[in-house]
């Protein structure tokens, strides 16, 4: 990104984060926050330091609405959100660190959700919906669906980075694995009545 054009969604400490990294070899670096302000999100330390920056502009209450370019991006639009004018500025690269959001909402009902909609998993589930589903302690990454697992940026505490869910899902696999071969815990109850043993894989 040496002596590039830049620009930079977001108005949290990684956006604040990625600016001061960035501005150390860009030519320019424009920092877009759809908030009135930087310090509704963002700690006061990484403020002052986008603040003497000399090669940091920060617009506020601006979104980035639309990206344009023949096989790479080089423009892109911005919509100021009170007054609904549209601009178009030229740039090398747009990062978006505008958060997350998990889009779970067709596993209403089938799985154990936090009020954001991110997918419990693990120690993390409540006591109750565990023992309920899982006859055990649920394994980590486990849902409150036995042997379904969650990875990655839609799980509930996880790191919010590309080599965090990669990792994750290797993890994954292994417990599919140890799930599909785990000794079936029998409920004496439903075996007496021709029910399904307790923990079984699915399909049994």
């Amino acid at each position: 990104m040496k002596d590039k054009v830049l620009f930079v969604a977001g108005g949290g400490n990684s956006a604040g984060q990625a600016v001061v990294h960035l501005a150390k070899r860009a030519r320019r670096v424009t920092l877009v926050v759809r908030g009135p302000s930087l310090e509704e999100g963002m700690s006061d330390y990484l403020v002052q330091e986008i603040r003497r920056r000399p090669n940091v502009e920060v617009r506020l209450g601006t979104e980035v609405v639309d990206g344009v370019g023949n096989g790479a991006l080089d423009r892109i639009v911005l919509e100021d959100r009170a007054r609904k004018t549209r601009e178009t500025a030229a740039t090398d690269a747009l990062f978006l660190l505008i958060g997350v959001q998990p889009r779970t909402e067709w596993l209403s009902g089938a799985l154990q959700r936090d009020p954001m909609g991110f997918i419990v998993t693990g120690p993390d589930l409540e006591r109750a919906s565990a023992g309920g589903n899982h006859g055990r302690e649920p394994m980590p990454l486990e849902t409150s669906m036995p042997g379904v697992f969650a990875v990655g940026d839609v799980r509930l505490g996880s790191t919010k980075r590309i080599a965090s869910a990669v990792g994750e899902g290797a993890m994954a696999v292994q417990y599919v694995h140890t799930y599909l071969h785990a000794p079936i815990a029998i409920d004496e109850d439903a075996s007496r009545q021709g029910g399904v043993p307790q923990g079984s894989p699915p399909g049994v």
